[in-house]
């Protein structure tokens, strides 16, 4: 059984593919074109080739293993004609994401752009102004890992934690969960929001000005979900206004953030450069996931982390 990689898993992880009974293809990912070596390949392991490479010219493919959470990026109708498995890395990165939502939260609460800019100048200065995170209220749009494992990691914080989802369904480390639908009432409550909501039609510019309008003035909006989750002028609008104690953005519309965006100006708002799922283990368990539903595959046995395009997450 062939299977085509887009990253290299390293000598021993190739060596744990091929154990497996798999004829392994390492290629680049950018500027991936097919060629007639992939006629026969029945496994794709990548993040996004999809532009380049016409996985509608891969007559034996049946399974599509991403190394995203995200699934945004696949060609929706190719797989739905040919009825592709997809399957994502889900809660693979999760775990630095849980740590870098309470990371932002405490950025702004403790005020360290400032403090870190006194450092520069070597200049000492005492603030008398910072923030405790103890009895916050916090409402996380999404509840999926993501969320859960921010969540988890804000429990010993003593604060306030409920989650928004689809159909309100209760979900661990959350002590109350709304509906979508009851976003617009309960908002307004919060001192924390936090989206880790997928990409698809009905969360796009989820968080728009109306929306904005319902928040506390002095709320926190932090983003490590999709960009366009955020309508970015609304936001750029409202805190030309005032609004928000602070704002931590790690993703945009458009990556690499322009120059000459305006979000970079304002001294309330935190940027980083999509670096929320980076750490010293996000290969090991990317690698790992991989490898059980490859062994999955090979015995015929259920895959995990199956995803249905047309859900969209």
């Amino acid at each position: 059984m062939k299977i085509l990689l887009t990253y290299n898993y390293g000598d021993e992880g190739i060596k744990k593919m091929k154990a497996l009974g798999y004829d392994v293809i390492l290629k680049k990912e950018k500027d991936l074109v097919y060629t007639d070596d992939l006629e026969d390949v029945e496994v794709l392991v990548c993040y996004d080739p999809f532009d380049t490479l016409d996985i509608s010219q891969m007559k034996a493919l049946k399974w599509i293993q991403l190394s995203s959470v995200g699934i945004d990026q696949l060609p929706n109708e190719k797989i739905e004609n040919r009825q592709i498995l997809i399957t994502n890395n889900q809660g693979g990165y999760s775990k630095p994401m849980g740590e870098w939502i309470v990371l932002s939260i405490l950025e702004i609460l403790k005020d360290k752009k400032s403090i870190y800019e006194n450092q520069k100048k070597k200049k000492w200065k005492m603030y008398t102004n910072l923030l405790e995170l103890v009895d916050k209220k916090v409402l996380f749009l999404g509840t999926g890992t993501i969320a859960r494992e921010g969540a988890k990691r804000l429990q010993g914080f003593e604060c306030e934690i409920h989650g928004v989802n689809t159909s309100g369904h209760p979900v661990e480390y959350f002590s109350r969960v709304y509906s979508t639908k009851d976003v617009n009432k309960i908002i307004s409550d919060y001192d924390i929001v936090i989206s880790t909501l997928p990409k698809i039609k009905a969360t796009h510019h989820f968080i728009d000005g109306s929306l904005m309008d319902k928040m506390k003035d002095d709320a926190i909006l932090i983003n490590v979900s999709r960009g366009e989750i955020i309508n970015e002028k609304d936001l750029i609008k409202k805190l030309e206004e005032g609004k928000f104690l602070g704002v931590n953005l790690d993703v945009f519309t458009n990556e690499p953030l322009d120059e000459s965006s305006q979000l970079w100006d304002f001294e309330r708002v935190y940027i980083s450069s999509h670096n929320s799922w980076i750490s010293e283990r996000k290969n090991e368990r990317r690698l790992t996931t991989v490898l059980k539903n490859l062994k999955h595959y090979s015995e015929n046995e259920a895959l995990i982390n199956k995803k249905k395009v047309t859900k969209g997450y």
